[in-house]
């Protein structure tokens, strides 16, 4: 940043600074982007309009068009519309990646009312908080678990009942009836009876379009409740306009000139219920004219199945789902030579992941970087040769970043030094849902977002994350990052996996490491320790080092490093190894 700008305060105006990271874009990419005016109501009338005989949606198999999609949303927003739904209301949906989620989402909108996207394999306990938290007057909820999100939801609120086996197509829903076993696991799998509750078919059965002189949200109006994953405490609704949601997926339209409009195929293995999986498999996709193809979990053999049938051209992920497709493709003989592009977030891609894939698809496979609380992507590599495996990139058109002293956020640290990421453009939310002190500690003058990611700019403007702000250890005073200590952990032969925490010791916090092995894999946690001396510093060496059969992951596979060090401080009896000696 300019010398001029630090310790100055709270900057006035658009682009008080140069933009160097502007010279490392790909070919076509625009400094600015033009946000479309409207709602997203709007973008989907326009995909149906111009794409309206393509393919759409595909659930294993049964087609959907732009111009059906279209009519099915119409009816669902008058169904919700009957059940009282108005302008401004809040509308849970509860549901896996299926055609009905993506119907339910665009309905709510079109009344104007505001989704609120949830995990369907949240506990009681965690839907409830939510179901408080925002107040939505009804739940659009998938029938495995509706009596059991009945349980959680305030009285009056109704919730209607999905089964989601209804969008299969006919030969598939037929075969779920066989008196097989195989049949009766993926039935109870799918759907299961929710006595008591309306069904949603049976409301669409009876349904009519809506009538059309029904008012409709404005670009300012609210979208979405999107909530955090919680790891610094309790979720927390995030707040995202139309404007926000359309801005950001026209930076991501832009990023990416290769994808060209009605001829793409996303695959959407990334959960619709999560930022990351909502912008590029909802949004963007349908901003793109794209078909996007279903699936209700990441399974690699369903994502090599649906290749025979309807290649991908493009795959948004996370860093572990591309060797396991890959070492599976292998196996079947199946080809990744359609996807173009692929797209990794929410955890480090390492450089020989990215070579594995770009190897066996011939496309890029590059790194992205967002949060909730942005739409949620702020930067990315560019999608060309001057991609950097092993950084996040740089910022996306219309979007602004310092990197500033983690205590005092008006002081931008020197070039090449550790701070806090700050970010701004049209894609920051505007707050959290009924939280003005939470909002006030992110939201700072003149629209400048605090990420809480600690990162370092290289001289060439890339961007790499160091960790978290409240994921740091403090060790004697220094701070240890988990990222760099992990890292070296997952080079060492015979571990898979590493994730690095600070536990209570004698003095302080001390760095301990959960390590999953590769099978068969045996590890001498001394020898380990001495690796670790090679690469850090000493007060960065794990004290104790934790073998465990798994990592607490979010639903996208990002470790939560909160939820570890819950885990490892409940159960401080299993085998920690320390200095070779195991210690309980």
């Amino acid at each position: 940043m300019n010398a001029c700008c630090r310790g100055a305060p709270w900057f006035t105006g658009r682009m008080p600074f140069e933009r160097p990271w502007l010279a490392h874009y790909a070919p076509g990419v625009p400094a600015e982007i033009s946000v479309p005016g409207g709602s997203l109501v709007d973008m989907l009338d326009l995909a149906v309009e111009s794409f309206g005989d393509r393919v759409a949606l595909d659930f294993f198999g049964r087609e959907t068009t732009f111009a059906v999609l279209g009519q099915r949303v119409s009816v669902a927003a008058s169904v919700l519309q009957d059940l009282g739904v108005v302008r401004g209301d809040r509308v849970a949906i509860v549901l896996p990646n299926c055609t009905e989620h993506v119907v339910v989402f665009h309905a709510i909108l079109r009344l104007g009312a505001i989704v609120v996207e949830h995990n369907p394999l949240y506990t009681e306990d965690e839907l409830a908080y939510q179901f408080a938290d925002h107040g939505a007057r009804v739940i659009i909820c998938w029938d495995a678990i509706a009596l059991m999100a009945q349980q959680a939801a305030p009285s009056g609120v109704t919730v209607v009942a999905v089964n989601i086996s209804r969008d299969l197509p006919t030969s598939k829903r037929l075969a779920l009836r066989l008196p097989i076993a195989r049949a009766r696991a993926m039935r109870d799998a799918m759907t299961k009876p929710a006595p008591g509750l309306a069904r949603w078919a049976d409301l669409v059965a009876a349904g009519h379009p809506l009538d059309p002189s029904t008012e409709r949200p404005v670009e300012a109006d609210v979208a979405l409740l999107q909530y955090t994953g919680g790891t610094t405490g309790r979720p927390k609704g995030a707040i995202l306009t139309h404007r926000n949601l359309l801005a950001n997926g026209a930076q991501s339209v832009a990023w990416v000139p290769m994808l060209k409009p009605g001829s793409e195929v996303f695959y959407a293995a990334l959960p619709l219920f999560h930022a990351y999986g909502l912008m590029l498999c909802l949004v963007t996709s349908t901003m793109l004219g794209a078909t996007t193809v279903l699936f209700p979990r990441f399974d690699v053999d369903l994502m090599l199945d649906a290749m025979k049938r309807k290649p991908a051209t493009f795959l948004p992920g996370v860093p572990p789902m591309y060797p396991r497709l890959v070492a599976r493709a292998k196996e079947r003989g199946v080809s990744l030579s359609s996807v173009k592009l692929a797209l990794a977030g929410a955890m480090s891609l390492a450089p020989e992941i990215v070579e594995l894939w770009e190897d066996a698809s011939g496309g890029l496979l590059i790194e992205g970087y967002g949060m909730t609380e942005t739409s949620p992507i702020t930067l990315g590599n560019p999608a060309s040769g001057t991609r950097r495996p092993g950084a996040i990139g740089i910022p996306f058109p219309s979007t602004d970043m310092r990197i500033v002293d983690r205590n005092d956020p008006t002081i931008d640290v020197a070039p090449g030094d550790p701070g806090e990421l700050l970010v701004r453009g049209p894609q920051v939310f505007s707050g959290y849902w009924n939280k003005p002190g939470e909002t006030a500690e992110s939201l700072l003058p003149d629209g400048w977002m605090r990420t809480g990611d600690v990162v370092v700019q290289d001289p060439d403007s890339f961007v790499r994350v160091v960790d978290r702000i409240k994921e740091l250890i403090l060790v004697g005073g220094f701070n240890v990052y988990p990222t760099e200590v992990e890292r070296v952990l997952v080079a060492m032969p015979g571990i898979a996996e590493a994730a690095v925490v600070g536990l209570p010791g004698a003095q302080g916090e001390q760095v301990v490491a959960a390590v999953v092995l590769e099978p068969g894999a045996q590890i001498d946690s001394e020898e380990v320790r001495a690796e670790c001396r090679r690469h850090l510093a000493g007060y960065k060496v794990p004290r104790e080092i934790v073998v465990v059969d798994d990592l607490p992951v979010s639903t996208i596979g990002k470790v939560l490093h909160s939820r570890l060090r819950e885990r490892l401080i409940e159960q401080r009896g299993p085998t920690m190894l320390v200095g070779g000696q195991a210690s309980v």
